[in-house]
């Protein structure tokens, strides 16, 4: 049997006395690639963040690789790519800066980078399509390099699992292509993927599995969901139902 890596059992998210999660339960198997789909506002971005511990569950479970999350310590063992932040958060660094900060859970915050360290760094960036820019200042990318540099990040602390938080949401076509292929590449190698995505695009071929979150519940849980009516058209590329907003305000850094 594959064990599992993700399980959420019954979870339940509130903010200000409002539901955002509803009795959420799933389960991602080791080298699936799992796609979290939902209108904006449905729920599916807070879930990952009580899967990641950032959000508290009012009730309900987490477990990561078998251990509950509050007791989980192998952090190692998990790549999260936050929804889009500034690469270089406002601090002077260059690309391969910004990645070797993926191998801190690995080497730890006193030992300096040795030769398993920088191969990884490399190899990260060689997978997002930016080994050219490794020197060059982070603040000189692009929206989506920036966001490639991230990947990128998550990738050097070469991760057992990558939780991704709408990673292409607003990036140029060229990065979209290059983060599925680093993808493929990853699940290739027998990684397992859990990411949010409003619109899947190139991702979609990767994807073993959709689940689908709506008003706070999950209302599908299978294949990718055909688009329908409008949604259909060559402009609009949503594969799920649209639901209301989400109440602002939930949202921790990692």
């Amino acid at each position: 049997m594959t064990p599992d890596v993700i399980t959420v059992t019954h979870g339940v998210v509130g903010y200000d006395g409002r539901p955002v999660l509803r009795d959420v339960s799933l389960n991602v198997t080791t080298g699936e690639v799992v796609a979290v789909l939902g209108a904006n506002g449905s729920g599916k971005s807070t879930l990952i963040r009580a899967i990641l511990g950032l959000v508290p569950l009012s009730a309900g479970q987490v477990t990561l690789f078998g251990r509950p999350i509050r007791q989980f310590r192998q952090w190692h063992r998990v790549g999260y790519v936050p929804q889009r932040l500034g690469a270089g958060s406002g601090v002077p660094a260059t690309v391969a800066e910004v990645v070797a900060a993926g191998r801190l859970s690995r080497r730890g915050i006193l030992r300096p980078p040795g030769r398993v360290d920088r191969a990884a760094v490399a190899e990260a960036l060689r997978a997002v399509g930016l080994a050219d820019r490794a020197k060059d200042p982070v603040t000189t990318l692009s929206g989506g390099q920036q966001q490639r540099t991230l990947i990128a990040r998550a990738l050097a602390g070469r991760p057992e699992v990558l939780i991704l938080d709408e990673p292409t949401a607003g990036v140029d076509a060229v990065s979209q292509e290059a983060f599925a292929d680093a993808l493929r590449e990853f699940t290739d190698s027998g990684g397992t993927v859990l990411l949010v995505a409003h619109e899947l695009g190139p991702l979609r071929p990767l994807i073993s599995r959709a689940i689908v979150v709506h008003q706070g519940l999950v209302v599908h849980d299978g294949a990718v969901p055909e688009p329908a009516g409008h949604h259909a058209a060559p402009d609009h590329d949503h594969v799920h139902p649209h639901g209301p907003e989400e109440p602002a305000g939930l949202w921790s850094a990692q």
